[in-house]
C-alpha cells in the first residue's frame, strides 16, 4: 500500500535515481539529486530512507567481502612475519660468511706478500751468483754448487 505523499511512480523513480548516482560521474550527481527535491513535498525523505537502505546493503556486502578475505589476509601477514624472520637469519649468515671471507682473504694477502718477497730474494741471489761467476771464473765450481743449493 502506498504511503501518504508518495506518488505511484516515486519508489521506482528513487530506484532509478539511486542507480544513476551509483553509476555516473560525480559531476552529474547535482542535477540528479535536484530532481528528488523538485518532485513532491516529502519525496526527499522517502529518498533518504531508500538511500539509507542502499547504504546498509552496501555495508553488508563490504562486511561479507572483508570476512571472506580476512583469513587470507591473516595468513599472508603470518607468512610475511615468517619471511622477515628467515630474512634476518639469512642476513646474519651472509654477514658471518662475508666476515670469514674477509679474514681468509687477509691471510691469502699475507701469504702472497711472503711469496713475492721470497721470489725477489731468489731473483737477487740468482743475479749475485751470475755476477760472481763473471768476476771469478776460476771459482766457477764453488759458485755452481752454491747456486744449485740455493735453488733447492
Amino acid at each position: 500500500m502506498a504511503e501518504i505523499g508518495e506518488g505511484p511512480g516515486t519508489v521506482p523513480e528513487h530506484e532509478r535515481i539511486l542507480q544513476e548516482i551509483q553509476s555516473t560521474d560525480t559531476a552529474c550527481v547535482g542535477p540528479t539529486l535536484r530532481s528528488v527535491y523538485d518532485d513532491q513535498p516529502n519525496a526527499h525523505k522517502k529518498f533518504m530512507e531508500k538511500l539509507d537502505a542502499c547504504i546498509r546493503n552496501h555495508d553488508k556486502e563490504i562486511e561479507k567481502m572483508c570476512n571472506f578475505h580476512h583469513q587470507g589476509f591473516v595468513d599472508a601477514i603470518t607468512e610475511l612475519l615468517k619471511v622477515r624472520t628467515d630474512a634476518e637469519k639469512l642476513k646474519v649468515q651472509v654477514t658471518d660468511t662475508n666476515r670469514r671471507f674477509q679474514d681468509a682473504g687477509k691471510e691469502v694477502i699475507v701469504q702472497t706478500e711472503d711469496i713475492i718477497r721470497c721470489r725477489i730474494q731468489q731473483r737477487n741471489i740468482t743475479t749475485v751468483v751470475e755476477k760472481l761467476q763473471l768476476c771469478l771464473p776460476g771459482e766457477l765450481n764453488i759458485c755452481n754448487v752454491t747456486f744449485s743449493l740455493v735453488k733447492l
